[in-house]
């Protein structure tokens, strides 16, 4: 559309494999060393086009042929396309762009080159019918053995039409979620913060930049398994437009009785150049209950190089017969400059805050923070091609707290942090971390201490300690992208709060990732993450978590490959003491309102994944695939693995463009 703002992407490597994706300006600073301009893209919304590529003795020659049915653009008889051409070199990261690209702009999508004085552009009747087909059988150990359920065919589609040259409309009965590969295993270090897995979905990911906001108040992922869903996608008179709404299955629901509905509704326009103003609107109905929220947010380009982002949400929410109301506010500035850069915030959420379609980390708390950095630039084949200072500074209250003027109550975060870049393509990232926590003592109210008394145990209310100081060290190495291998390894190490007693902890946080292509068919993918916390007086282990995860793939042809993928999760919890003051036993109050001691418990839970797939283009696949669990007592022994659950499944469907 020619307007700086989102764009659709279309990569091809030197031997024709394609990528793809949409690439919006969301104005959110990098927080790698490198500001590589492909970076910004999601490469997860898939779009249907032709691509050849071969090796020739200068180099490699690429060709690409994308049908205009696959494209949404102006209805202008005449028109100009924003446009550029990006060239990645894998094993240092570096990029050529076809136009000049200046990194201390705040937009990068802004600077493309234009294709000027288009016509004849029509894409003529746009009408896709995707029908799919699924069978599965699904089993489960019981008392009595082994059952499994045998389904039936389940047959469900999804239709596309063009209402216009730049107007989408999509519908989907009875879609097929099945999951291919299961997502990647998290550690969950702060219960405080909810954990983000991103959307997979095809009939999602299709459109799904018209429904981006700031703080994500739109998060499909909610929409579980829907009976039924609409979507419509596009521009009218030169508004962005996105309506979304779907409902979902009854199972899902907290009574089992009715079917969650979801409406979504956004809106956005652009001012200016480079800016921006939306709007935003969501609601979850189930019976007489349902959470609403609306919202409005603008992002500000002044000079090129200062963001200024502004959000404001209230959220309606009745449960039970009660309701209430609640607001956010989110506040930016940014400067995005090639020496120096700085970004600082202004956030708050109400407490009771809710968006039922959304993604919130935490909700409750006021921050006010920023962070500034100077950037060095080595000669041409310098040992030090890039060199980047930084620090950062933040203030986090409990929301009741700020309003009514109190001091600080959660956090104060303080960081200064080194990013290197090598010549060759290595990374190095150092960073050193002061914190000062605060008693959460919303976490704990179900929480007592046993102690001894003259008449016998008796149960008190737990107090945790008023401040936990935090020093930590963090370290991440990247390697050089070479033809067979790439990785990665991050490491943060140091005093902590355990969240689990609410006292000091030594922690250790690694996460590794490793890429290796020992041929150009297949690629073995391995990746680990650990976590523990010790206490400090006496090293014990209070908890730890490692989650290795291997992903083996063979592309045999270009439509076909083979996929394993191998999940490990090992979790040792230590029975919980107040292990700050008294060293009294903790016991926390379940749901039937009982206390019960809180002793230690092991969980290790393997999952494997095989899949077989066929899909010579979007659309048209055929997947057949087998997923086990299984669990032991003892980590990583795989010599007395009981099986959980297990199933089979079976996927077809063919892509119809009229």
């Amino acid at each position: 559309f020619d307007d700086g703002r989102r764009a659709l992407v279309f990569g091809v490597n030197p031997l024709g494999v394609q990528a793809d994706g949409m690439w919006v300006e969301r104005g959110v600073q990098r927080s790698s060393v490198t500001r590589g301009a492909t970076g910004a893209a999601d490469l997860a919304p898939d779009f249907l086009y032709d691509s050849r590529g071969r090796l020739t003795d200068y180099g490699y020659e690429v060709e690409v042929r994308i049908p205009f049915k696959s494209l949404s653009f102006q209805p202008n008889e005449t028109q100009s396309w924003g446009i550029n051409v990006i060239r990645r070199v894998q094993h240092s990261g570096r990029e050529q762009t076809w136009t000049p690209a200046l990194q201390g702009r705040a937009s990068f999508l802004s600077q493309s080159g234009t294709l000027r004085d288009l016509r004849g552009m029509d894409r003529g009747l746009v009408l896709d019918f995707n029908p799919v087909v699924t069978t599965s059988v699904d089993g489960a150990r019981t008392e009595t053995g082994w059952h499994y359920d045998r389904s039936t065919p389940d047959i469900g589609g999804n239709v596309r039409w063009g209402l216009s040259r730049n107007l989408t409309l999509n519908g989907t009965v009875n879609p097929d979620f099945s999951q291919v590969e299961a997502d990647a295993g998290q550690a969950d270090f702060n219960p405080q913060r909810s954990i983000f897995f991103p959307e997979r979905r095809p009939f999602f990911l299709e459109g799904s930049e018209s429904f981006e906001t700031p703080n994500r108040l739109i998060y499909t992922r909610r929409i579980v398994n829907p009976e039924a869903a609409v979507k419509l996608t596009g521009k009218i008179s030169g508004t962005e437009v996105g309506f979304l709404s779907a409902v979902d299955d009854k199972a899902f629901s907290e009574t089992g009785e009715d079917s969650p509905v979801f409406n979504i509704l956004r809106i956005k326009r652009n001012i200016g150049e480079e800016s921006t103003v939306g709007i935003a609107y969501t609601d979850r109905i189930e019976g007489s209950d349902f959470n609403r929220v609306a919202s409005a947010d603008s992002r500000i380009i002044l000079g090129g190089i200062y963001d200024l982002q502004a959000q404001g949400a209230v959220s309606f929410d009745r449960r039970d017969g009660r309701t209430s109301d609640a607001y956010l506010w989110d506040l930016r500035l940014r400067r995005s400059g090639r020496r120096f850069g700085f970004n600082t915030n202004f956030t708050g959420f109400d407490t009771d805050f809710a968006a039922e379609t959304g993604f919130l980390r935490r909700i409750g708390t006021v921050r006010i923070g920023g962070q500034s950095s100077l950037t060095f630039y080595g000669g041409e084949g310098a040992l030090v091609e890039q060199y980047r200072a930084r620090i950062s500074l933040s203030y986090t209250w409990l929301y009741d707290t700020f309003m009514n003027g109190g001091s600080v109550d959660d956090a104060v975060r303080f960081s200064l942090g080194n990013d290197f870049v090598f010549r060759g393509g290595w990374a190095l990232g150092a960073a050193i971390f002061i914190e000062e926590f605060y008693y959460p003592a919303h976490l704990y109210v179900d929480y007592a201490i046993q102690r001894q008394t003259p008449t016998g145990p008796e149960l008190v209310p737990y107090v945790g300690t008023p401040e936990i100081m935090n020093y930590d060290l963090s370290l991440r190495l990247t390697t050089p992208r070479s033809p067979r291998f790439a990785g990665s390894v991050s490491l943060i190490a140091g005093r902590d709060e355990n969240f689990r007693e609410w006292a000091p902890a030594y922690i250790m946080q690694l996460t590794t990732q490793a890429t290796w292509r020992p041929t150009d068919q297949l690629r073995i993918e391995g990746r680990l993450v650990s976590q523990k916390g010790w206490r400090p007086d006496d090293w014990s282990a209070v908890r730890s978590v490692d989650i290795p995860r291997l992903k083996l793939e063979y592309q045999l042809t270009r439509a076909i490959f083979f996929r394993f993928v191998g999940q490990y999760e090992a979790t040792n919890m230590d029975d919980l003491h107040d292990d700050s003051r008294t060293e009294d036993p903790i016991f926390i109050r379940n749901e039937e309102g009982v206390y019960e001691r809180a002793l230690g418990w092991t969980e290790n839970d393997f999952r494997i994944d095989a899949l077989f797939s066929y899909e010579p283009s979007p659309g048209t696949v055929i997947f057949a695939g087998y997923g086990s669990s299984m669990t032991e007592e003892d980590s990583f022994r795989f010599d007395r693995l009981e099986r959980t659950s297990d199933g089979f499944f079976v996927k077809m469907s063919y892509l119809f463009r009229m």
